[in-house]
């Protein structure tokens, strides 16, 4: 790993600082956003649901405009003009203190600059480098970004309806001084600010068809947990404890995809999807249990054949995919998008009807039945060979 990721230039140095601050900052606010909605704001917990719903369709999904974005005016300028989007997303929270309505439209721009940024930010980083040390770059900038979402809510939770205007001040002041430093970023070497070859090409032409399948199912199966965890874990233990879940399964990434990154682009992929689907899988099933020990163990499970999926969905989308990096990122991103909205949607209406047949266990062996029964289906998807000899043709250049 070490041999890997060093040396490190100032530029990729302030860039994985800047994946660690940028969530530091974004889990300081986003988390807490249904209570400060609800409680501070006074919206209906309905009207809540949709407007969560909608941002988070945003952020992920967005990213693949933001990939298009970047193939057409350069990774530094589409990271700039993100950042300068949210930061403004971030003052109009602030400004919503005294005119709540704005806090819906502030918390969409901070979403839209989240899509536009991180597809940019993940090309910038393995840009020029080699196959054999991209999973230490992209493992090292996951385990930065899981730190920040860690760091965050822990910084934050005492203030958020005490004090939130100086935390929004806080968070404002910190995005500024991150978009100053983006400024100062140079262009990636070698590379284009604009006209890329493939900019006039379509938002998903060139799509690596299994990676992006493997990838929307795994968001889709692994947001079962993402998003009905606190419901089970809050009333089964409590608020703190869920808290410590989260906090194990951000260690577990934030130690352990570094670490593993090298076995994981060695793996061959087949392999790769069948560990993978098969953590999800034992994960769920022992969340069934209901017990604190189940509730770590089974994060634990689940987290680890997360770390096992998302990078290797990533790395063999790079691979089989003729587009720019920033563009396979955001396609990547938009697989992403649509797998967890679908398993908010058909998810909700399962919990729901577990939660009245008086078991909710049963949803999450529904859950691991799903991570056994459907990933057959993606053979039907096989990759033909990469369609272009040397990968490295098109990882050499930014568009």
């Amino acid at each position: 790993m070490r041999a890997a990721l060093f040396p490190l230039d100032g530029p990729l140095r302030f860039l994985l600082l800047s994946s660690f601050l940028i969530p530091l900052g974004s889990f300081m606010v986003l988390p807490f956003m249904s209570v400060f909605l609800h409680e501070r704001l006074g919206m209906g917990l309905g009207t809540v649901g949709v407007v969560l719903a909608v941002a988070s369709l945003v952020q992920f999904s967005g990213g693949v405009v933001g990939g298009a974005l970047a193939d057409r005016i350069g990774l530094r300028r589409t990271m700039l003009w993100a950042l300068i989007i949210r930061t403004a997303g971030f003052v109009g929270l602030l400004l919503a203190l005294r005119w709540p309505p704005l806090a819906v439209g502030a918390l969409v721009l901070t979403c839209c600059g989240a899509a536009l940024y991180l597809p940019a930010n993940k090309a910038y980083l393995v840009h020029g480098v080699d196959d054999e040390r991209r999973p230490a770059f992209l493992s090292a900038g996951n385990a930065a970004l899981n730190a920040g979402m860690a760091v965050g809510p822990l910084v934050a939770g005492p203030f958020v309806l005490s004090s939130p205007g100086w935390l929004f001040v806080s968070v404002t002041a910190l995005f500024v001084l991150v978009t100053v430093g983006h400024a100062r970023l140079p262009a990636a070497a070698g590379a284009r600010e604009s006209g890329g070859q493939s900019a006039g090409q379509g938002l998903l032409a060139g799509v690596a068809a299994l990676p992006f399948a493997a990838n929307a199912l795994a968001f889709y199966l692994y947001f079962h947990f993402q998003h009905f965890l606190a419901v089970y874990a809050v009333e089964r233990a409590s608020s703190t404890f869920y808290s410590l879940v989260l906090l194990l399964c951000f260690t577990v990434v934030i130690v352990v995809q570094p670490l593993a990154s090298g076995l994981i682009r060695r793996m061959p992929y087949a392999t790769a999807l069948v560990i993978g689907f098969a953590g999800l899988a034992a994960g769920l099933a022992v969340l069934a249990i209901g017990t604190r020990p189940a509730l770590l163990a089974g994060g634990t499970l689940i987290t680890l054949g997360d770390i096992v999926l998302f990078l290797k969905n990533d790395l063999e989308a790079l691979h089989h995919s003729p587009r720019s990096d920033a563009v396979v990122f955001g396609q990547q991103r938009l697989a992403a998008g649509l797998g967890a909205c679908a398993s908010g949607v058909l998810g909700g209406q399962v919990y729901g009807l577990t939660e009245q047949a008086g078991n909710t266990g049963w949803f999450w062996l529904l859950a691991a039945a799903q991570c056994v029964l459907l990933p057959p289906a993606l053979l039907a998807l096989r990759e033909r060979p990469a369609r272009h000899p040397t990968r490295m043709m098109t990882t050499t250049k930014e568009h």
